[in-house]
């Protein structure tokens, strides 16, 4: 028969391994300086962080130098739009979160990658566009939570900050009409569908 300690062991060995440190998984900066570097995705209820393919596509549709850009990623999670802003050589990437744990991972990341480009704000998405002098930013990065109601404000207060040449980058739910972007100031650039995801790039109308 097995010993006690022997029971213990055995049984240990069946249970599943405990998660990484890193919480729920882990996203790829896809291009630029930091290319191929893993930024942690924190187990959160929503945090969603933008697929590798759609960051891809944004970035070819936006050109890979970003030399002398200002940006703002208003509602950042996991940072991965930031930073994907930022490894291309924008000037500075204001990264905006509300929540405070997330807050402090962002900052760990800039800190090891020595990024600094990249400046970490707490706080609503919304007020820190708002916060903006208009028509400064030359791209604005919006992929609120998909159960919110913080799209609508966070176009129109992005639509007064981006500058004329710049771009609005959108992530939502469902696809967002030529005529309801109209109304907020904006115009339809280009539009693209992966998944439950749908991605807009917007200009100032």
């Amino acid at each position: 028969m097995l010993s006690e300690a022997a029971k213990k062991k055995a049984a240990a060995a069946k249970k599943p391994a405990p998660a990484a440190s890193h919480g729920a998984g882990e996203v790829r900066i896809v291009g630029g300086l930091w290319k191929r570097t893993r930024l942690p995705v924190a187990d959160r209820p929503g945090l969603r962080p933008t697929p590798d393919r759609v960051r891809e596509t944004l970035f070819n549709w936006l050109g890979q130098d970003l030399t002398g850009w200002q940006c703002m990623d208003a509602f950042s999670g996991t940072g991965a739009l930031g930073f994907e802003a930022a490894s291309r050589g924008a000037a500075q990437v204001l990264m905006n979160e509300a929540d405070m744990g997330l807050v402090t991972q962002l900052k760990s990341i800039a800190a090891k990658l020595k990024a600094d480009n990249v400046r970490v704000l707490r706080g609503d998405g919304v007020a820190a566009i708002k916060q903006c002098a208009s028509g400064s930013m030359h791209l604005l990065l919006l992929d609120p939570p998909f159960d919110s109601a913080l799209f609508k404000p966070a176009l129109e207060a992005a639509a007064k900050a981006v500058a004329v040449d710049g771009f609005v980058y959108l992530e939502a739910p469902r696809e967002w009409s030529e005529d309801e972007v109209l109304a907020l100031g904006l115009e339809r650039f280009r539009h693209l569908k992966a998944g439950a995801v749908h991605a807009h790039l917007l200009r100032r109308s």
